[in-house]
């Protein structure tokens, strides 16, 4: 894979409408809009001790980034080992080439320059020459546009978390021209991680903490291809449940540490203790590159290949996925079919009480939502979509239908205004997504996106889902008997191996995920394990829904005591 930030940057001169995005962050950005999230100092000290930037090695020699210091965290305490490292090695060495810091936000960079200032006051620094050093260290600009000239033994930080709607159209445009992996939803982190990559030297570390999504979503999977092609994943820390930040976050952020090397084992570490003298040991066992069970470190010998998403599971539970996945189809190959519900754009002008929909009957269907599936089973609230297609999948004529023109009317404002409308204004009375009529009619399995656990509930083919909920129908499989394999530790399993964890341990059961379940074929269940499985959904009998399961995929008691619930 090419990766365009192998070179150095262009200006930017002639990208005007980009300069003036830039130049609105950078003064005028909330920190929402900037990804402004701070990381805790005991945080920032086990990552520099993660990448070795210690204080009893020559730093005078060596170089540090951080792309985007903030409040100056991972900066002021960079700049204090190598102060003290220069002190002990070359008290006369010129340390103007050793730290490169980059801020975007205008206030915020002014800031943090008046802390490091007074840092170097401390340390003996006259003005002219905490100018000098300020000047050489500090860089006011975007980073992923700013030339960065030669590279770096050391990138630390925690890029800016922004979502793609929150970029400036004209200013992310150019990154897409310049980064290969900020592809389809992908966060600004990504670009971010890609170009510091690019910038490390033969044997140099990145340490960075940022949410950990792409490491097993769609569209971290250029970011995991350059990984694979040319570095090592020597470390990931899993900060599930951490509290990592002064801030609380929706994701739950992981530290990777990453190594311009020959790929080679990841060590492992899962919810550390946020104790000063605790993550000092745990770096110092995980620098060391071996597993420690003691410290819970565990050895993965290979997160992943290519753009596959990174399975960082305990030994034994990865070892399992592995071979299950070698074994048994996965769900769609089986003859299951995973898809999610209508998203319309507009769910007030769409959505209503079915009896209050004044629309044609054939017009308007019962919708089921996460709340009618609340207790385990369909509790239908009376909700009903409009549904402006036709069986065939075209657009209904409203000539046809005066009652749904009229309806339709009364929300325009509030239709048009959608960009599926903008972008086809012949055709501004869709829903985003086209509803199909028959689904309805079908028996289903249906499954809210985020949960604790496997939340799956049958629907005999009364209802249409809402965007909220996955739906799961088969030709070849029995629902009930698939709704139990689905409600047991195995599937789990692979979920949590793809799945990110939100805030409050919550995993995501999205269609990416369940298609990586695996599931042996129908015509392969005997009929007593058929009936088994059946019966056990019907009942919601959970500790029978694991048994079953694990007798199905030919689970020895070991493995099944391994998966077992929390």
């Amino acid at each position: 894979m090419a990766h365009a930030l192998l070179i150095e940057q262009p200006s930017l001169e002639g990208f005007c409408p980009v300069a003036d995005a830039v130049d609105q962050l950078a003064r005028n950005a909330g920190a929402d809009a900037r990804g402004a999230i701070y990381t805790k100092r005991e945080v920032v000290l086990f990552m520099l001790d993660l990448a070795g930037y210690e204080q009893d090695r020559p730093l005078h020699r060596l170089r540090l980034l951080e792309p985007a210091f903030g409040g100056g965290e991972f900066l002021l305490a960079a700049v204090r080992r190598l102060l003290s490292a220069a002190q002990s090695f070359a008290p006369q060495a010129d340390l103007a080439d050793c730290i490169r810091a980059v801020e975007l936000h205008k206030s915020t960079f002014e800031a943090t320059r008046a802390k490091l200032a007074a840092l170097l006051c401390e340390h003996g620094f006259g003005p002219s020459e905490q100018t000098r050093l300020l000047s050489a260290w500090l860089v006011s600009g975007d980073f992923l546009l700013h030339p960065m000239p030669g590279r770096f033994d050391f990138v630390v930080g925690n890029p800016p978390y922004v979502r793609q709607e929150l970029i400036p159209a004209a200013l992310l445009l150019q990154y897409r021209k310049l980064y290969a992996t900020l592809y389809d939803r992908a966060d600004l982190y990504v670009p971010f991680i890609e170009r510091s990559l690019s910038l490390l030297v033969d044997g140099g570390q990145l340490a960075f903490i940022c949410a950990d999504r792409w490491t097993k979503n769609k569209y971290g999977g250029p970011l995991r291809a350059m990984i694979s092609e040319g570095f090592h994943l020597r470390a990931y820390v899993d900060m599930v449940d951490t509290p990592a930040f002064d801030s609380a976050v929706i994701a739950y952020p992981a530290i990777t540490l990453i190594e311009r090397a020959k790929s080679g084992a990841t060590l492992v570490a899962e919810r550390p203790d946020i104790d000063g003298k605790k993550l000092f040991w745990l770096a110092k066992a995980m620098r060391s590159g071996k597993p420690n069970l003691p410290q819970g470190i565990s050895l993965v010998e290979q997160a992943g290949s290519g753009s596959e998403p990174w399975v960082l599971s305990a030994t034994a539970k990865r070892t399992l996925l592995r071979r299950l996945e070698a074994r048994f189809p996965t769900l769609e190959q089986a003859g299951c079919k995973v898809g999610i519900g209508v998203a319309t754009g507009a769910d007030r002008a769409f959505i209503g009480p079915m009896n209050e929909l004044d629309v044609e009957p054939s017009r308007k269907l019962p919708l089921a939502t996460t709340k009618d599936i609340a207790c385990g089973w369909v509790n239908w609230t009376g909700l009903g979509v409009v549904n402006p297609f036709e069986d065939d999948g075209k657009l209904a004529d409203l000539s046809v239908y005066p009652k749904l023109r009229a309806h339709l009317e009364r929300h325009r404002e509030a239709i048009v205004g959608r960009h599926v409308a903008q972008k086809a204004p012949a055709s501004w009375y869709r829903t985003i997504d086209r509803i199909t009529p028959s689904l309805a009619a079908r028996p289903k399995l249906l499954i809210p996106d985020i949960k604790g656990s496997a939340h799956v509930v049958f629907e005999d083919g009364q209802l249409y889902p809402h965007h909220n909920l996955y739906f799961v129908v088969s030709e070849l499989w029995d629902l009930r008997a698939l709704q139990a394999v689905l409600l047991s530790c195995v599937a789990r399993q692979f979920v949590v191996a793809y799945s990110t964890t939100m805030r409050g341990g919550f995993l995501r059961f999205q269609a990416q995920y369940l298609r990586r379940i695996r599931l042996p074929l129908w015509s392969e269940v005997p009929q007593a394990m058929r009936t088994r499985l059946a019966q056990a959904a019907a009942q919601r009998d959970l500790v029978e829904c694991d048994r079953a399961a694990c007798e199905l995929y030919g689970l020895v008691p070991a493995e099944a005591e391994l998966l077992a619930r929390d």
